[in-house]
């Protein structure tokens, strides 16, 4: 089996290395992202909902950047909430100040009832760009 092409921004190696994961994973022309919270270096939530979504963005724009993408290359995302029937009006006014110019990227929201003290997680497929 061949090894995986892993990405990994700078900074939050011990994070990815203490729940053994990776943050993403380059294969035939795409990168897949883990999803990603609004957690702080030291891998704690932002306390509130709001700054949460900003830092979950940050995270994931980081990982984008470093496998040469940026969020206009992301085709797909799933948000997975927290009580979102409470959370969604405080949560998609951040996320469109991220999300771009139409067209869209597809997505799908669902809701949950655990995110290991988070409120909001996004996990995306990018294409990569062409070399």
């Amino acid at each position: 089996m061949a090894k995986r092409d892993v990405v990994f921004p700078k900074g939050r190696q011990d994070l990815y290395d203490r729940y053994r994961y990776s943050p993403a994973v380059k294969t035939n022309g795409l990168l897949f992202v883990s999803g990603q919270v609004g957690s702080r270096e030291d891998g704690s939530p932002e306390p509130d909902v709001e700054a949460q979504v900003r830092r979950a963005f940050q995270n994931l724009n980081a990982i984008l950047a470093e496998a040469g993408c940026t969020f206009d290359d992301v085709q797909d995302v799933t948000v997975f909430m927290i009580d979102p029937a409470n959370i969604l009006e405080r949560v998609w006014p951040v996320v469109m100040e991220y999300w771009g110019e139409a067209p869209h990227p597809t997505l799908t929201a669902v809701g949950v009832t655990w995110l290991a003290g988070f409120d909001v997680e996004f996990k995306v497929v990018a294409k990569l760009p062409e070399r």
